[in-house]
């Protein structure tokens, strides 16, 4: 990005907070919307998977677009993310069926895997790293607002419109990103002849898509299907390596990738985001099923993690002048095991408050941890490549939330069907349970002694995982802060 030519960095922020909040806000207001959509398209056992696609193209393309920013530039890779992601929104809104939802669903999910990890890059090249952290700050409210705004705007949309607009609301909010971008985006021309790598693009996106969709059905009663997803997973990984190697401009860039900061802030990015995910996906099943809450209490206390994490990003922005980025680190990573175990002590007598409380403090050690990371590895990236090394902490994250859903998932299953209760729970057992009209009496205490047993196992090792990111981040070396110039780091800190 060159520092001659006039760019309006509010104003593009601006844009960027506005391309963000399409992303942020899909995943709650389509979630609300569902149960009607599945009444009217029908497919209720493809369900998960007008999610699940979203998540896997999104995945899939972000290392992909971040290195495609860096080989024909950050506005025309955004602009494009954005086009295609209003294709995708309007389309589902006209969807006649299940399987074409799920299709149009997949068109987004590409398009959000560029507007994320260009939108960071972009933050990266605007900003030195002293005031970087302040703009992660406001992006990250973006995801809290989204968090709260999406259920409310669903469920108005739900009752007075057609479920299409709640697609079709991205449209004029694209609009406007788009054209802040074209407006007030200046990027220096681009000179060299691209080259880019097809290959190992196309390799690369058929590994993750076939470990994602691997992972997936890891946790159903496709196992057959799973293992075959497995083996084209290998395959692909194994010819992608070898195609990068062979490569001029390999499309992941292993020097880069093994360098130590980027290496440890990713892993433990992974673990954050299993972490995140155990948190996100069974503690309001704990607060209705075992706690006897409603769903608005259960949904207040995963709030608070939308509360802390904002929270945490700001206060790290403010801390750069003073402490070292690895201090941060390390701190956000002590900060998230410490919130963690609040719900190792949870009982079915334990106030919801408690869990609010631990929710709260993950979500400040995550916010403080993530910033921190993401920062440490656009520092040590060249600008040319800043792209790829930003799409690979965000890749990081999507991947450790499909890794966490699968274990934690799996954590469960087996605390269910080895209840302490001497019965094997089954999931219609503890839908009833979630309903509140039906969770009294023995057979329901039963259950509901079972669920706290199972989710207790699940919460210990959200918590041991928790413990691996603070390990983790010890191992990340001193990485100054050298204005708007990426720091050079020795041989020996390189993977």
């Amino acid at each position: 990005m060159s520092s001659s030519l006039p760019t309006n960095r509010p104003l593009v922020i601006g844009s960027i907070m506005a391309s963000m909040a399409m992303v942020a806000i899909e995943a709650t207001i389509v979630a609300t919307a569902m149960p009607q959509i599945v009444t009217e398209l029908g497919g209720l056992r493809l369900y998960s998977w007008v999610f699940s696609s979203f998540l896997l193209a999104q995945t899939a393309m972000t290392v992909v677009f971040g290195k495609l920013a860096d080989v024909y530039g950050r506005k025309p890779v955004m602009l494009f993310g954005i086009a295609v992601f209003l294709i995708g929104s309007v389309l589902a809104g006209f969807a006649w069926s299940m399987p074409i939802m799920i299709l149009f669903r997949l068109i987004q999910g590409v398009g959000a895997g560029a507007i994320q990890p260009v939108s960071m890059t972009i933050v990266a090249d605007l900003y030195p790293a002293r005031e970087r952290g302040k703009i992660q700050g406001y992006l990250a409210s973006v995801w809290a607002i989204s968090a709260v705004l999406g259920p409310m705007a669903g469920g108005l949309i739900i009752r007075d419109l057609s479920w299409s607009w709640i697609f079709w609301l991205n449209v004029p909010i694209g609009f406007i990103a788009a054209a802040g971008f074209i407006a007030f985006l200046r990027e220096a021309p681009r000179h060299e002849r691209p080259r880019l790598d097809v290959p190992g693009a196309v390799l690369f996106t058929a590994s993750i898509a076939a470990l994602m969709m691997a992972l997936t059905d890891a946790g159903t009663s496709n196992k057959e299907r799973a293992w075959i997803e497995c083996a084209v997973f290998v395959v692909c990984a194994v010819l992608f390596a070898w195609q990068e190697r062979r490569a001029h401009d390999p499309m992941v860039s292993f020097s880069v990738w093994g360098l130590r900061p980027v290496a440890v802030a990713n892993a433990a990015t992974v673990l954050s985001g299993m972490a995140m995910m155990g948190l996100t996906t069974f503690l309001p099943v704990y607060v209705q099923g075992v706690l006897h809450r409603t769903p608005v209490v259960a949904g207040l206390a995963l709030t608070m993690m939308m509360v802390g994490w904002p929270t945490g990003a700001t206060l790290t922005a403010k801390s750069f002048h003073r402490f070292a980025l690895r201090q941060l680190f390390v701190f956000g990573g002590a900060v998230i095991p410490l919130g963690a175990l609040a719900f190792t002590l949870l009982t079915p007598d334990s106030s919801p408050v408690v869990a609010g409380i631990g929710s709260l403090i993950m979500g400040l050690g995550m916010g403080i941890s993530s910033v921190s990371a993401l920062v440490i590895i656009q520092e040590i990236a060249a600008p040319t490549q800043r792209g790829s090394a930003t799409a690979s902490n965000l890749f990081s994250r999507n991947l450790g939330n499909t890794l966490g859903a699968t274990l934690f998932g799996a954590v469960l299953n087996y605390g269910l069907a080895h209840s302490s209760a001497g019965v094997v729970i089954t999931a219609d057992q503890i839908k009833q349970l979630l309903d509140a009209q039906a969770s009294s009496g023995l057979g329901a205490a039963t259950v509901r002694f079972a669920l706290h047993d199972s989710l207790h196992m699940t919460f210990l090792a959200m918590f041991a995982i928790s413990v691996a990111v603070f390990l983790t981040a010890w191992l990340v070396p001193s990485v100054r802060i050298a204005g708007r110039q990426p720091p050079t780091i020795s041989a020996g800190e390189a993977l």
